[in-house]
């Protein structure tokens, strides 16, 4: 099979980059060996249904630690009732079931429940882009997602979280834990980052009609503006068009988000340490202000 030479380039990129996502973050939050030990006898208590989940993600073309979310919903216990009413291993509201044509009694049958959770993992996924807003998604619904989103400006689960529910927010956790006890917290995090090169993010321009496509990434007080614009052949009032107010965030803050047309931040990305070093070279001037 041949190498595919986006997914080289994103790696190139992710490697020169390692800052581009927040790794204080984005990290498990219990590594101890207690939950290790607590994960890994879970998934040897419930082989047989691991191993059907497993099979049954890997005919969709869904990872295998998916079954981590099985794991932290019910434990496997097909029989499992929540108190907000959630049935089954996957823990299906009635309204979740019915959207995909599951019965409720049939939440909790591991072979129809399992399918659906599979066709359903597959179109969040599809939506998102990444495995982390999925397992955010399915937790407390699309909806408050896009609340969220809406919120923060940002469709990045590290910069949006602040706004989910405290109970997605643990599940999340919950699931980077699992993923660290079954070693495949790097597979995850990695999803995550070449998830943000390729998403889509809509800024409203001023006059509220004109949307362009964007894509983000973080940069600190120590990038000069009108450097970045020269080095990417551009206008520098074009460049603070998609992004209003960041000469004051950074100043402010000392850190701020740039934003780019997705076909442009490759490019920003690959000439980054060559933009940083001449912004400490040559002389700060101040920001042209349109």
């Amino acid at each position: 099979m041949k190498p595919n030479l986006k997914n080289i380039i994103l790696t190139g990129i992710l490697l020169l980059c390692p800052h581009i996502v927040d790794a204080q973050f984005l990290a498990a939050s219990d590594t101890s060996e207690s939950s290790v030990r607590r994960y890994k006898s879970i998934i040897n208590s419930n082989k047989e249904i691991v191993e059907f989940i497993e099979y049954s993600l890997a005919q969709k073309g869904l990872p295998k630690h998916l079954r981590n979310l099985a794991l932290i919903e019910s434990h496997f216990n097909r029989n499992i009732t929540s108190g907000a009413g959630a049935v089954g291993v996957w823990q299906f509201m009635t309204s979740h079931a019915n959207q995909y044509g599951l019965t409720q009694q049939n939440r909790n049958d591991l072979y129809k429940s399992t399918k659906t959770a599979v066709i359903s993992l597959s179109n969040l996924y599809k939506k998102y882009n990444n495995w982390i807003t999925v397992v955010a998604a399915y937790n407390c619904g699309e909806g408050n997602i896009a609340k969220a989103m809406a919120a923060a400006n940002s469709a990045q689960y590290h910069v949006f979280y602040k706004f989910l529910p405290e109970e997605t927010i643990n599940h999340v956790k919950k699931y980077l834990n699992a993923c660290y006890a079954t070693g495949e917290l790097q597979s995850v995090l990695s999803n995550y980052n070449s998830s943000r090169m390729n998403t889509v993010f809509f800024v409203n321009g001023g006059s509220g009609k004109n949307l362009e496509s964007l894509a983000e990434t973080d940069i600190n007080a120590g990038f000069n503006l009108n450097i970045i614009a020269d080095e990417l052949d551009m206008d520098v009032s074009k460049l603070l068009s998609w992004n209003p107010g960041i000469s004051e965030e950074l100043q402010n803050k000392g850190e701020g988000t740039l934003y780019l047309p997705k076909d442009i931040m490759p490019d920003f990305l690959l000439k980054k340490t060559k933009i940083l070093s001449r912004s400490i070279r040559e002389p700060h001037t101040p920001t042209v202000k349109q």
